[in-house]
């Protein structure tokens, strides 16, 4: 059997595969509203055959928004909203998830085809982000460093927005703690210069991950999975570590999450890269370390094969991608053809499966 295509079970949940589709921002919400553009974009992986569907970064409280267009659940009619677009899904036979996600000092920002770049002023619809402490992404505002009152804000618009992704019928839940945004900012010694109990060690630095993901446990009960992507470098000197990674990773597992979604980057703008096809699989290997945390592994994934041959050396449990469901929406469908696994297709497909 194909290890692509063979089932994993997180809790109550029994995903079909491991062929995932990566949460994408879209830029295309009102007010932290989905729409219809969402509802299409999500709905057709599920025809496509994905394992896991994850929705796009959705932040937990208005200024933790990476743009004034990203979709949000802190009221109840984003609730309200979404909940359509994840009957579509299920309509089609797909499972879905949700990213929660505090942009912190990367948030007010234009989104990718504005004319302009950098933060959105207070006066065309931005706002005063937030961060560990006072210092600016390059290029971006100088954010404020969040009191205890405000990190106690941070947790709970976790917690609650959780109750109504829940309510809106997702599947299963992602915590957002990579690319810069707020959970990765308060990881890393190049964003938290912070000298209290959320700043330090590394113990203090991953406290707030922690918090989070004990009060979204806490909310999902026992038979939601919950996933945490991690960048598990910051790809610069000084920066958070794959090492680091590992441990906050087992720690998280610890405080009741399922599977560590492995990427890398995001923190800082001079970051240095060598993107090339599987390059953060190691990354993943590193913080599933040999089976102890399940892992999954992302970045330039592009074909069955390749993902079939990360899974089968032990280095991930499953394959999120991202601009390859793009391309090719029915990703899940063209991998399994040519594995020669045996997938359900949509009945309406049918005429394709074959030559």
């Amino acid at each position: 059997m194909s290890h692509l295509f063979s089932p994993l079970t997180l809790r109550s949940l029994t995903l079909p595969n491991r062929l995932w589709v990566s949460p994408m921002c879209m830029y295309s919400a009102v007010e932290g509203l989905p729409n219809d553009w969402h509802r299409t974009h999500l709905a057709q992986f599920a025809s496509g055959g994905a394992g896991l569907i994850v929705a796009e970064a959705t932040a937990v409280v208005p200024e933790g928004r990476i743009s004034p267009r990203d979709t949000g659940l802190w009221n109840d009619a984003q609730r309200d909203a979404w909940a359509p677009i994840v009957q579509s899904v299920h309509d089609r036979g797909g499972l879905i998830g949700v990213q929660l996600a505090h942009a912190g000092r990367k948030a007010s920002t234009w989104w990718p085809w504005a004319p302009q770049r950098g933060s959105v002023p207070v006066a065309d619809g931005g706002w005063q982000t937030t961060a560990p402490s006072a210092i600016a992404f390059a290029g971006f505002a100088e954010p404020e460093a969040l009191d205890a009152a405000g990190i106690a804000r941070i947790v709970d618009g976790f917690r609650t927005a959780t109750r109504r992704a829940l309510d809106a019928g997702f599947d299963a839940i992602e915590l957002h703690a990579a690319h810069g945004y707020l959970l990765h900012q308060f990881l890393s010694p190049l964003s938290n210069l912070r000298t209290d109990d959320y700043g330090g060690s590394l113990e203090n630095r991953a406290r707030l991950l922690l918090e989070v993901t004990d009060a979204v446990r806490a909310e999902t009960g026992e038979d939601v999975p919950l996933l945490v992507r991690l960048s598990a470098t910051d790809h610069a000197p000084g920066g958070f570590t794959p090492e680091e990674a590992a441990r906050v990773g087992g720690w998280a597992t610890e405080y009741g999450a399922d599977l560590i979604d492995v990427s890398s980057g995001g923190l800082v703008a001079h970051q240095r890269i060598d993107a090339h096809p599987g390059y953060q699989v190691p990354l993943a290997a590193t913080v599933r370390q040999g089976g102890r945390i399940r892992s999954s592994a992302v970045g330039l994934l592009t074909s069955g094969a390749q993902a079939e041959a990360v899974l089968a050396a032990g280095d991930a449990d499953a394959i999120f991608a991202a601009r390859e469901w793009l391309r090719d929406p029915h990703f899940a469908l063209r991998a399994a053809h040519e594995l020669g696994a045996e997938v359900p297709w949509p009945d309406q497909y049918l005429r394709a499966r074959w030559h």
